[in-house]
């Protein structure tokens, strides 16, 4: 059986070369299943709002729920990286309560790390958590967080003045002590020169191939959510489509008697 990776391991990659491949996990069954086949780190996002509570966005999901699921995902993993995303209000109140809440998701989650949207405007917050020896994500460019403030999931970065702050929000979170950042939707270019300008890995998502590695939402590649579809998305299987056959197939033989069958009843 394989160690769990470390914060050195993900560094070491970058250091190496070696691409870092970062899928989203809600539950036991899924984080399971993708530990067996090697991802590297597993991020227990506040996506879960939208992929499994049917929120029109991550903003209403809460400490309790992302504790639920980052625990379920814990259990599925022996191997595999766990990140913790801090939902919102969960550190943009004050430093005590952000460190409180970072607190909660290592102890009560077990989660390894947690990720914590926005750039130079959180570098506090984020220096405040790694001071207390937990290793923080930084997460830049397109923040979820911030739609209502963006107008929407806009690509960020288009305009030399928002590349610039993007720019800076990097090596903000960075110099935060952040041992990783995810950048998300920005232009390829300026992800490739975010990427060469930092020590720290850079996770991709929307923000092209030059990135040290790239996360994407396991409903996406599966085709499970179909509430959008962003372009940046590779859908890898239709597990829809084999679910609704299942799911079809024990309607029609339950409506026809053939289910349950003699081999599934107790004589």
């Amino acid at each position: 059986m394989q160690k769990r990776k470390t914060v050195l391991d993900i560094q070491r990659m970058k250091a190496e070369g070696e691409k870092i491949a970062m899928l989203t996990a809600y539950d036991y069954p899924f984080a399971r299943l993708m530990d067996l086949e090697g991802v590297d780190m597993v991020l227990v996002g506040d996506s879960v709002g939208v992929a499994v509570a049917g929120y029109e966005h991550t903003l209403p999901v809460t400490m309790e729920e992302m504790i639920y699921h980052c625990r379920a995902v814990a259990r599925g993993l022996g191997q595999g990286f766990l990140v913790a995303d801090m939902p919102f209000l969960s550190y943009q109140v004050d430093l005590r309560e952000a460190r409180l809440n970072a607190g909660r998701l290592i102890k009560e989650g077990g989660a390894q790390a947690v990720k914590i949207e926005g750039g130079e405007h959180v570098a506090d917050i984020v220096r405040a958590i790694v001071n207390m020896d937990i290793p923080v994500v930084g997460h830049i460019g397109l923040t979820p967080q911030s739609i209502h403030r963006m107008g929407g999931y806009r690509v960020q970065g288009k305009q030399d003045q928002q590349a610039r702050q993007l720019l800076n929000d990097a090596r903000a979170v960075q110099q935060a002590g952040a041992f990783a950042v995810v950048l998300e939707g920005i232009p390829a270019a300026l992800a490739a020169q975010i990427t060469a300008t930092l020590d720290i890995p850079t996770i991709g998502i929307g923000a092209g191939a030059a990135c040290d590695g790239q996360v994407l939402v396991i409903h996406d590649i599966l085709g499970l959510c179909e509430k959008y579809s962003p372009r940046f998305v590779k859908r890898y299987a239709d597990a829809a489509t084999l679910i609704r056959q299942g799911v079809r197939s024990y309607i029609d033989e339950v409506k026809q008697g053939v289910f349950p069958g003699p081999e599934h009843s107790f004589s």
